[in-house]
């Protein structure tokens, strides 16, 4: 009897740590995610738990996330990793770097995308979760994907959050924060798609996670509102 309730324990232990370990570093069909958004927010986990430079120079490889401390946005677009940090209330730096690290991260290497036309009536983050959501009941979730074209209108953020701040909440999370309005754009989105993965590298009220970023590359940052213009939508090709 006493032999069987160990291996219960034993057994209960190994799926907790399993589960925690999963949520820390978890692999699915092309997509691989790194630590949690609730655990920064929440839990004030701000250091990295991934170094860009361990993944550098992928061709086709695409990722988001915030950079340590969030002290700025990360994105990776074909392989190319940019970040970008607040110079002022109406002005940013973006550079091409992979010396960094992230709190939190998800990517993915797509060797090939598939456009789908973007019916006329999708302008708003809303209408595009839910338009991506019906397209892809079949497809492997999480995933990848990419628009391209022009914005009528874009609120992006970029995370400034001051030396030796402490963080036990997203309002607290948010210090410093600043954001940009853009309008007239032509930029390229790249976001993740998930039903699952809520506080993990979503927020808790979407599907989807999007750093924007101009064809300039004058501007990157996290995707808070769009009205979309003229874009094209790419998934990954089934």
């Amino acid at each position: 009897m006493k032999f069987i309730i160990l291996t219960l324990s034993l057994a209960l232990l190994s799926c907790q740590q399993g589960s925690k370990a999963m949520e820390e570093t978890a692999t699915y069909p092309e997509v691989i995610i790194v630590g949690a958004m609730k655990n920064v927010m929440w839990k004030g986990e701000l250091a990295g738990r991934i170094d860009l430079d361990t993944i550098a120079d992928t061709k086709g490889l695409y990722g988001l996330g915030p950079q340590s401390f969030l002290t700025g946005e990360l994105l990776l677009k074909d392989g190319v990793s940019y970040l970008s940090k607040v110079s002022s209330d109406s002005t940013m730096s973006v550079e091409k770097t992979y010396q960094v690290s992230a709190p939190f991260f998800v990517y993915a290497k797509v060797n090939e995308w598939q456009e789908l036309e973007l019916p006329a009536e999708i302008h708003t983050i809303p209408e595009l979760e839910a338009f991506i959501d019906q397209q892809t009941t079949e497809a492997r979730r999480p995933f990848a994907f990419k628009l391209r074209g022009k914005v009528a209108e874009a609120v992006i953020h970029v995370q400034n959050l001051p030396a030796g701040s402490t963080v036990t909440s997203p309002e607290e999370a948010h210090q410093g924060q600043a954001t940009y309005r853009l309008n007239d754009k032509q930029v390229e989105i790249v976001g993740f798609f998930s039903t699952q993965h809520k506080g993990i590298f979503t927020h808790h009220d979407s599907f989807l996670h999007m750093h924007l970023i101009t064809q300039d590359e004058t501007m990157m940052g996290h995707l808070d509102e769009v009205l979309m213009n003229d874009m094209a939508l790419f998934l990954p090709k089934s």
